[in-house]
């Protein structure tokens, strides 16, 4: 009950903040008029106070009050905040009495109104002082009591404009005045809906007022509370909410509510509440199959796809599940949260890397998974470009065959290797390695192992380490500016989750020397995704301006998901499609693969160029794939590396 009286307080202190400075105005002319009377009352007492005033002297106090209040607008006194109110408000207040207060002595006296005592002329400025600085402190005061009420730690309430106005905003309200914010209206497009109350909050209008009622109202946040609305619908509705310059918050999504968040738990709206897509619908049952009761490894398990793929197949419920990450602490984060969430689950922790085929070895031998997921990889293109090119080619591609020799030998049913986009007609080291990866599991699904070998490509994971969307977002915390390397460049973007999902699909339904490509719906530009994210963290582009940096090593400025050559067919899943790619190069160098690479360590990039230029014909460096688009007329290339990470 006290908490309501409270949000009550506020909600009206938030309908007359638009008013403010004429309200603000009214009441300091109300105090001046009393400091007027009080003054008589103390010069002449009880008796008198009323009685002995001249006739003229409402005439007079209508002219001093008017000069009070013309002396406050010249010093743009009502433009300050009371709730701020300190020692320059004091100042200002003390120089707009002493001016009002002398010309208003002299006009008295030089008019000849001997009816108005000198003392109350003398004293009036005073007591009109201390009555503006006692209304404003005594303000201070209350609005300091009523943020103690309204927010943890008495920090100023956030005063919030809900859109949506169902079910999911009315549970919103039942809990979000404890997060230290008071909801002034809601929004709904309903028209059954306008005008009703829900929760004691009224309904303002419809979505389209937003940017009326909001600049009526003084809010300072919006809160998107429309779980249900199917993703196209829900980011026009962002859009729109972040047109009005309010930094943006949204309840979470119906996914997440399932998978078991709250709905009075407000977040920042995700890069995924405007690129991601409609969930896929898998085959549930027959992953589940596949999946449940045996022992499933997953390489790189502490990484961003790696981990997404330990969290997925722990719902589907494996014997075993071994963890295989060369970053102690990225295992210990991975396994700590599995074992949190999954404690039904048994975990094998191991410490490892993929380029000591011995290691691999003897793990696949001791644990003899059924599903080997090979996630582990150097995916940052910038990095493997320059002065890293081998240390690229002995992870990415050396560290394959060994991870898919050592499951082969250990009779594991499926190895998926998580490929790249980078891999199509790559440009760059960090393509070129993958692709060749991929051309490894293609010699290997020829030779007639049991195991089947399968490789998945998708581009741009949202969030995954490295990825352009966290480093957009540390910048703007930062105060910006924002980069970008060139105001064309797109990327294919996919949620962690969608992935992880799809990857799982693929490895179930996959046969040997397959390569899945995952549909990744339009490209985005990269510099739209920026001026999106710098517009819901509440700022503008005169704020936070985007700087363009120009294009890095080895990167394009459009993807691929499929080269030309490859032949796609489609499978029963609406975002999975099938590149039958044939063996290519000869046979020598997938069986001298590890003593190839051992002979490149005392070279240099160079050398390691030129190997993959010889191996995998699709491979063109950077300046050689510009100059051939740009005579050609086909896609134009350009010298970096993915803004988003692989």
């Amino acid at each position: 009950m006290e908490t309501r009286f409270w949000l009550a307080i506020e909600r009206v202190l938030a309908r007359v903040r638009p008013h403010r400075q004429g309200l603000s105005l009214c009441i300091d002319a109300a105090v001046i008029a009393a400091a007027w009377n009080l003054t008589y009352l103390f010069r002449l007492g009880f008796e008198r106070w009323i009685s002995a005033r001249a006739d003229y002297d409402p005439w007079v106090m209508a002219g001093v009050i008017a000069l009070y209040l013309l002396g406050l607008v010249l010093l743009r006194v009502p433009q300050a905040m009371w709730r701020f109110a300190g020692f320059s408000e004091v100042s200002r207040l003390a120089w707009v009495c002493a001016g009002a207060g002398l010309v208003a002595a002299v006009v008295v006296l030089m008019a000849g109104w001997s009816k108005i005592p000198r003392s109350v002329l003398a004293l009036h400025p005073l007591v009109t002082l201390m009555g503006l600085i006692a209304v404003r402190i005594a303000y201070r005061m209350f609005y300091e009591h009523l943020r103690e009420r309204l927010s943890p730690g008495g920090q100023a309430p956030r005063r919030a404009l809900v859109l949506g106005a169902g079910q999911a905003a009315r549970m919103l309200l039942a809990g979000i005045q404890h997060q230290g914010y008071v909801v002034l209206g809601l929004l709904d497009d309903d028209p059954a809906k306008q005008g009703a109350r829900l929760g004691g909050v009224p309904v303002l209008g419809p979505l389209a007022s937003l940017n009326e009622q909001a600049k009526r109202l003084g809010a300072t946040h919006l809160i998107v509370a429309m779980p249900s609305l199917r993703l196209p619908q829900r980011r026009r509705v962002i859009e729109l909410a972040s047109r009005s310059g309010l930094p943006v918050l949204t309840v979470p999504t119906m996914q997440e509510l399932i998978e078991g968040s709250q709905v009075g738990r407000v977040r920042q709206i995700e890069p995924e509440d405007l690129l991601g897509r409609e969930p896929v619908q898998l085959d549930e049952a027959g992953i589940a199959e596949c999946l449940s009761g045996a022992t499933v490894l997953v390489t790189g398990a502490g990484g961003s796809i790696g981990s997404e793929l330990c969290r997925r197949l722990a719902q589907y419920g494996p014997a075993r599940l071994v963890l295989f990450e060369h970053s102690e602490y990225a295992l210990y984060t991975i396994e700590q949260e599995l074992g949190r969430r999954f404690p039904h689950i048994p975990l094998v922790r191991l410490l490892g890397d993929v380029r000591d085929a011995a290691q691999l070895r003897r793990c696949c031998l001791a644990w003899r998974p059924h599903i080997v997921f090979h996630a582990a990889a150097y995916k940052h293109v910038p990095l493997t470009e320059e002065h890293n090119a081998w240390a690229a080619l002995r992870n990415n591609t050396l560290g394959t065959l060994y991870a898919a020799r050592a499951a082969a030998e250990a009779g594991a049913a499926r190895f998926v290797l998580i490929s790249t986009d980078k891999a199509v007609n790559p440009t760059n080291v960090m393509g070129a390695t993958k692709r060749a990866a991929e051309m490894v599991l293609s010699h290997l699904a020829a030779q007639g192992h049991a195991t089947r070998f399968m490789a998945v490509r998708f581009g741009n994971v949202l969030g995954s380490s490295g990825s352009v969307v966290p480093k957009f977002q540390a910048q703007i915390a930062q105060g910006g500016p924002v980069t970008v390397t060139h105001p064309d460049i797109t990327r294919y973007f996919m949620t962690i989750a969608e992935a992880a999902r799809l990857v799982i699909q693929a490895a179930v339904i996959g046969e040997s020397g397959q390569v899945f490509v995952l549909d990744m719906g339009e490209p985005v530009r990269i510099a739209q995704l920026a001026q999106d994210l710098i517009r819901l963290s509440g700022h503008s582009l005169d704020e936070i301006p985007i700087v363009y940096t120009g294009l890095r090593p080895g990167e394009k400025l459009y993807e691929e998901l499929l080269a030309d050559a490859d032949t796609t067919l489609p499978t029963r899943f609406a975002r999975l499609r099938i590149a039958r790619l044939g063996v290519q190069g000869d046979e020598t160098w997938v069986a001298e693969l590890a003593r190839s690479v051992e002979l490149l360590a005392d070279g240099d990039d160079r050398e390691v160029r030129a190997w993959l230029r010889r191996h995998v014909p699709e491979y063109r460096p950077a300046g050689e794939a510009l100059a051939a688009a740009d005579a050609g007329g086909r896609a134009v290339w350009a010298d970096d590396a993915p803004p988003g990470g692989g």
